[in-house]
């Protein structure tokens, strides 16, 4: 029996884990929208609370899901000029 119950508190971590991840995924994502619409209408704009939480979700470290990377400012203006032209 305790093995079942070291496997279901395990999942339970897990879970917690991943639904960790999964809030600061969509926090990330918020954050490189607001640095492209920034970028886009020529503003300054930074890519430091972006890779603040890109660290953070990299280090909850789930082996399914692959390291997100560390994005630079550059890489916002190329995206963005990706469709400018």
């Amino acid at each position: 029996m305790s093995v079942h119950k070291d496997l279901i508190k395990h999942a339970a971590n897990q879970n917690k884990c991943y639904q960790e991840f999964q809030a600061l995924d969509q926090l990330r994502e918020s954050y490189i929208e607001e640095a492209v619409e920034l970028c886009k209408q020529g503003y300054p704009f930074s890519t430091e609370k972006i890779n603040e939480v890109t660290n953070r979700m990299n280090k909850i470290n789930l082996r399914f899901v692959p390291e997100r990377k560390i994005v630079t400012v550059e890489m916002v203006q190329e995206y963005v000029n990706s469709f400018t032209k």
